[in-house]
């Protein structure tokens, strides 16, 4: 048995030596392997990491319910509502106060109604239309969040862009042309929920009408009794007095001068309750217009005299 010894370790003497010659030969490539082996585990317990920190970060959300309204008064909100939200809405104006009992306080005198419908297609979008009774105005308006406060630091305020065009439908023998129907309103609703009870608006806005009133001058020169553009600032506030409940407060202000017919300012108070899926307000103003573009232009009712009217405001909400 010995006698084998030998040969056999000359066997594993080569054996040893082929070995060598492959580890020698293959080195640098298992190396390489190995080295990309060892990138990969670290890139992958990295991007883990990051994940893991992330789930643990906290999320910055939009602040809720600035206001839960997408009109308060005759004034759109900075509100829209969630995606695949269906609005309708119904705005209703009885007559002054100022002849007291003969018509039960304005309401039984001729009143200014609205009905209107939006829909959110997409997040931050709302689109509607709407008719009013007086001058039997056809709108079609857009609002669009442009930026939302934020809870945790970050935008301080929202920042949202309305408008709308309106259709005069009353007869075709009010109107030379009929582009004289329309006229235009546009606001920047800038908003901020500073307490969990308190929310502020303010909206400068311009208002555009196609067609204006006229007169002769002494020359006999045709002269614009307003101009066609007007330019105003709205303000809200909102004050909660309960989950459902809160105080409402508005006006409406003019900034362009006219050569007459100068609207009066808009002051409106009132009370708003909500649920999940309604609103309801019932205030007190000076402007029996619904539209912005009818409040602000030809309000000439004078809150100094009195001539204020009651007026509700119901919303639905339905989620599709």
């Amino acid at each position: 048995m010995l006698s084998y010894l030998p040969g056999l370790l000359k066997g594993l003497k080569t054996i040893k030596i082929n070995v060598m010659q492959t580890f020698n030969k293959n080195s640098s490539a298992l190396v390489g392997h190995l080295c990309r082996m060892l990138l990969l585990c670290f890139l992958a317990n990295s991007l883990m990491a990051q994940d893991e920190a992330a789930a643990d970060a906290p999320v910055n959300k939009p602040v809720k319910n600035t206001f839960e309204s997408a009109n308060i008064f005759d004034n759109p909100t900075s509100m829209v509502p969630i995606k695949g939200t269906f609005e309708m809405d119904i705005q209703h104006r009885f007559g002054t106060v100022t002849k007291g009992y003969k018509d039960l306080w304005g309401i039984y005198a001729p009143s200014n109604i609205r009905i209107g419908f939006n829909y959110v297609p997409i997040n931050k979008l709302a689109v509607g239309f709407g008719l009013t009774k007086e001058r039997l105005q056809w709108d079609m308006n857009a609002k669009y969040a442009i930026f939302q406060q934020m809870k945790d630091g970050g935008m301080p305020l929202s920042v949202t862009w309305f408008s709308n065009i309106v259709i005069d439908g009353r007869d075709k023998k009010f109107f030379v042309n009929g582009s004289d129907r329309l006229s235009y309103y546009h606001a920047l609703i800038i908003a901020r929920k500073l307490t969990d009870w308190l929310s502020l608006q303010v909206a400068p806005s311009l208002s555009f009408r196609n067609n204006v009133e006229g007169y002769y001058d002494d020359a006999g020169v045709v002269q614009k009794k307003m101009e066609n553009a007007h330019f105003g600032i709205s303000g809200l506030a909102r004050i909660k007095y309960s989950d459902s409940g809160a105080i409402i407060l508005g006006f409406d202000q003019a900034i362009t001068q006219h050569t007459a017919n100068n609207p009066y300012p808009n002051i409106c108070f009132g009370f708003e309750f909500t649920t999940s899926a309604h609103s309801f307000q019932v205030f007190a103003g000076n402007s029996s217009g619904i539209l912005p573009n009818s409040t602000n232009v030809f309000n000439q009712n004078d809150f100094k005299e009195g001539q204020f009217l009651i007026g509700f405001n119901i919303n639905r909400l339905w989620n599709f």
